[in-house]
């Protein structure tokens, strides 16, 4: 189940950009056994990977050169994070919202803004933040099912936006180059669909929402995603046990990279050079057989990529 050292990762037919190719198999990094690991992102500044597990409501922190682990557990569900710019820690979306959390200080997440407290059986999911340092993340059905989720932006000034509306579960978002401009890529994951829309980086908002890619039943559906240097999309497979890459204009697939577990949730790059794609993964709804034949179902896992990502962007505030 692993591509061989050096071979280009098989592309699909009629691709249009160029295909990537692994420099090794991908391994198991930290075999935690995360309920949901998802939120993976690479600190630049720290040189680590920090991911959280949304249901244990913990997250976590992994040093490659040391390979030490640290945890931290909240009061409620933990989804996603990214660094601030200006001060030390993240921001975060905790079950209700957006927060603030140092893991150098020994005090509890200070919540910002809150922007839905009449959906009560809601909680955030994915997000990050965006070139100009506005944070992105969308809300869900915490039974995910009722389409009460949204996708919001959260500002260093203190502005929330909602700009979409309608979705049991959301992940993303991320951004690439198009042939009309810079778009937002955006996973309806229960409707197994993919979303671009039309995005001014100066403004922050998003227009022309359009279907870019419906995945078919064999490859799972959408979860978190990423975009590299070269403006392509890589995209974790919740139940297609497969991070997949793709041209950003067509949706062509130009890569598949498959993982010895079927529910896979995020990716992102890391690594002094950017070429590490890290992924995450979770064992949450599988059966005693299915943990049986997956015993890394929830490990955070590893693969180096030929070419590099792009750093994660950092929060305003």
């Amino acid at each position: 189940m692993r591509p061989s050292l050096d071979t280009p990762i098989p592309p699909s037919s009629g691709a249009s950009a160029s295909a990537p190719t692994t420099t090794g198999a991908v391994r198991c990094v930290v075999a935690l056994g995360n309920a949901l690991g998802e939120g993976v992102m690479w600190s630049v500044r720290e040189q680590a990977v920090y991911w959280v597990d949304i249901l244990q409501r913990e997250l976590h922190r992994w040093d490659p050169a040391t390979s030490a682990h640290q945890r931290w557990t909240f009061d409620e569900e933990i989804s996603a994070i990214a660094e601030r710019a200006h001060a030390p820690g993240f921001i975060v979306t905790l079950r209700r919202g957006f927060a603030l959390f140092d893991p150098a200080a020994d005090i509890a997440p200070r919540y910002l803004h809150q922007p839905e407290p009449e959906r009560t059986g809601n909680r955030f999911n994915d997000g990050k933040c965006d070139a100009q340092g506005r944070f992105w993340g969308g809300s869900m059905d915490f039974a995910c099912e009722a389409p009460t989720g949204a996708l919001y932006t959260y500002t260093a000034s203190g502005d929330c936006v909602r700009h979409d509306d309608g979705f049991a579960v959301t992940n993303g978002p991320t951004w690439a180059p198009t042939a009309q401009g810079t778009a937002m890529f955006f996973n309806d994951t229960v409707q197994g669909t993919t979303y671009r829309y039309r995005c001014d980086p100066a403004t922050g908002t998003v227009s022309d929402k359009t279907l870019w890619k419906r995945w078919p039943a064999a490859d799972g559906v959408p979860d978190g995603m990423t975009t590299d240097a070269q403006g392509r999309l890589w995209v974790a497979h919740w139940g297609g046990g497969c991070v997949t890459c793709h041209d950003a204009d067509t949706a062509g697939e130009l890569a598949r990279i498959p993982l010895p577990v079927s529910q896979v949730t995020n990716c992102a790059f890391g690594g002094a050079d950017l070429c590490t794609l890290y992924i995450t993964s979770a064992r949450t709804g599988l059966t005693p057989e299915q943990l049986a034949a997956e015993p890394l179902a929830g490990a955070l896992f590893a693969v180096d990529i030929s070419t590099p990502g792009l750093p994660a962007h950092l929060f305003g505030g």
